[in-house]
C-alpha cells in the first residue's frame, strides 16, 4: 500500500469534496484469510507495525493489552478474534490500525493493510443470506473491479459486542400531549435499537429506513402523496435523523435531496454519525444539516433534537 504507514488523514481536508457525491474512501485489509476486509478511511487515523502490547487483567474477549500512544492509553483489539476467524498460526497480525470512532480511539490490530480505494456508496450493498461468525460485524459489501468482494465492517456493533452497550439512561419526556413524529435512518442494528430508545423515552413516534436509499424512497413517496392531499409534509414529520455512512446513498446525499426539495421545507435535517472529526461536521455543514451530533450519546443526542421537536409542536 502506498504510504501505509504514513497518516492516513494527511489528505483528510481534500476528501470533504467527497461530501454529496455519494462516495467513500475504503481502507482494505485482511485477517489472514482469503477474505478482504475495509473500513472508511475517515475513521482509520494510522497505520503501523504492531507495537508492543502490555497486557491488563480482566479484559474483555479480543481486547489484547493496552499501548501508550502519544501520551493516551488506548485498548488494543484483534479484529480476528472478535471476528471469530482467528487462527494460532496467525498470531496477532503485524499491523495496526489505530481507529477514531463514537469520541473512542481504539487499536485494531489486522494481519496486512492492503491500500485505500474510492467506491460509489450506490455499488455498495447491504450483505444478504451471509453464513459464518463474522456475519454479525459486516454492514455491507462492495466489489472491486476483479470480482473479488469486499467485506465492510461495523465498527458500532464491534464496539457495543466488545464493551457492551452503554445504558440510556434517564431522558426527561417531551409535553406528553405533544404528537411529533420523527423519520430516522441508519443501517447499522445496535445504532437503530439505541436510537428508538431515546425516542421512546422522549415520548416521540418514529419511523425508520435501513439506508439512504431506502430512506430517500420512503420520504419521495411520503413527500408526493402529501402534495396530492395539498397537505404540508411538515405536519406529518417534524423530524429527518440521518447517518452518514449507508450502503446505496449515503447521509450526505440524502441530506442534499431533502434540502434541495421544496416539499420538505420546515423539517430540519439532524445528522447522526460515529465520524466525529470536524472534518466530517463540515462535510454535513456543505449538505445543509441543521445540526450534527456524535454517536452515541443518549442525552446528547436527546437535547440536541428537544429543541427542534418542541419548536415543532409550537409550530
Amino acid at each position: 500500500m502506498e504510504n501505509a504507514n504514513t497518516n492516513l488523514l494527511e489528505t483528510v481536508d481534500g476528501r470533504t469534496k467527497l461530501a454529496g457525491s455519494n462516495r467513500m474512501e475504503i481502507l482494505l485489509f485482511s485477517l489472514g484469510t482469503s477474505e478482504i476486509f475495509g473500513i472508511n478511511v475517515f475513521k482509520v487515523r494510522e497505520v503501523s507495525k504492531t507495537p508492543f502490547i502490555t497486557k491488563a487483567p480482566n479484559m474483555p474477549t479480543g481486547v489484547e493489552g493496552l499501548i501508550s500512544l502519544r501520551g493516551n492509553v488506548i485498548p488494543v483489539l484483534s479484529l480476528a478474534r472478535i471476528i471469530g476467524i482467528n487462527k494460532p498460526e496467525h498470531g496477532l497480525g503485524g499491523s495496526m490500525m489505530v481507529t477514531e470512532y463514537s469520541k473512542r480511539t481504539l487499536g485494531f490490530l489486522v494481519h496486512d493493510v492492503d491500500r485505500i480505494i474510492r467506491v460509489e456508496w450506490s455499488k455498495v450493498r447491504q450483505p444478504e443470506n451471509m453464513s459464518g461468525t463474522s456475519q454479525n460485524y459486516i454492514t455491507a459489501l462492495t466489489e472491486l473491479a476483479d470480482g473479488k468482494l469486499v467485506s465492510i465492517l461495523d465498527v458500532e456493533t464491534i464496539l457495543s459486542q466488545t464493551f457492551g452497550e452503554a445504558p440510556v439512561g434517564q431522558i426527561a419526556s417531551l409535553d406528553r400531549n405533544s404528537e411529533t413524529n420523527i423519520f430516522f435512518v441508519d443501517d447499522s442494528a445496535i445504532a437503530r435499537k439505541k436510537i428508538a430508545e431515546v425516542l421512546d423515552k422522549l415520548g416521540v413516534r418514529h419511523k425508520h429506513a435501513l439506508n439512504g436509499l431506502e430512506a430517500w424512497t420512503r420520504l419521495d413517496g411520503m413527500a408526493a402523496h402529501a402534495q396530492q392531499q395539498k397537505r404540508k409534509l411538515s405536519d406529518e414529520i417534524n423530524m429527518i435523523l440521518v447517518d452518514a455512512e449507508m450502503p446505496e446513498m449515503d447521509g450526505y446525499v440524502l441530506t442534499r435531496n431533502i434540502k434541495n426539495d421544496q416539499r420538505f421545507d420546515g423539517i430540519p435535517v439532524v445528522m447522526h454519525s460515529s465520524l466525529s472529526s470536524e472534518a466530517n461536521r463540515s462535510m454535513g455543514k456543505a449538505v445543509g444539516v441543521d445540526a450534527y451530533v456524535a454517536k452515541f450519546d443518549a442525552e446528547i443526542l436527546a437535547e440536541t433534537l428537544r429543541p427542534y421537536l418542541l419548536k415543532a409542536y409550537k409550530d
